[in-house]
């Protein structure tokens, strides 16, 4: 048994700090009970460039080596930004697999030039949930300035995807891992953007219920 999980987003948002915290509190968590699983953790990015696209694989499990998630496989994409999880959900998320995703969007240079057009949130979710995939959207941004600091935003998604019941740790080891991994003086800030995550609603949800009021 395993759980393979992708990272996608773009450089600068903190995907890889994401995917080493799920790896770290996997570890933690297999210490705890030896012998259940392997943790491999990969990327594939141009994140030397701030606002290239990276993506971070974590595959975790018994008969786990190699660290990249194979195509159609991933049981979760955390996208930190909307484009870059439809670009890694049409290739990797297996059907029934879980899409956790930010709404807010850092548009590509050929966007920004007009040569391209950016899709809505809506036909971003569409797309997937037509790949058989169940899809969260979350308002990451927003509460990680709730939370206190706009770089958290990596952490609301945590919280976020802790919540889809599908990560093979308890709630305090991932905690643990968050404190390890942030700077001591973002700490707090940190912690109340998981838990914010943890209770988002899905944004399309809420828009929803605003529409018929």
């Amino acid at each position: 048994m395993s759980v393979e999980i992708i990272v996608a987003g773009v450089g600068g948002q903190g995907s890889i700090l994401a995917s080493h915290i799920l790896a770290e509190a996997a570890i933690a968590g297999q210490s705890r009970s030896p012998g259940l699983m392997k943790v491999r953790v990969g990327e594939t990015f141009g994140a030397a460039m701030r606002g290239g696209a990276v993506a971070s694989h974590v595959r975790l499990g018994e008969g786990v080596y190699g660290p990249l998630v194979g195509r159609g496989q991933a049981d979760m994409v955390i996208a930190l930004e909307p484009l870059e999880g439809l670009r890694i959900g049409v290739e990797y998320i297996r059907e029934g697999g879980i899409v956790v995703l930010n709404d807010g969007q850092i548009p590509p240079v050929d966007v920004k030039i007009g040569a391209a057009r950016y899709p809505d949130i809506v036909e971003i979710r569409t797309a997937l949930e037509e790949l058989g995939a169940t899809v969260k959207v979350v308002a990451a941004d927003r509460l990680a300035e709730q939370a206190g600091t706009a770089r958290a935003l990596n952490i609301v998604m945590l919280g976020a995807a802790f919540r889809c019941g599908l990560l093979p740790f308890c709630e305090h080891i991932l905690l643990e891992a968050i404190k390890r991994r942030v700077p001591r003086r973002f700490t707090d800030a940190n912690l109340r953007a998981f838990q914010l995550g943890k209770e988002s609603e899905d944004q399309e949800e809420v828009a929803g219920r605003c529409r018929e009021a």
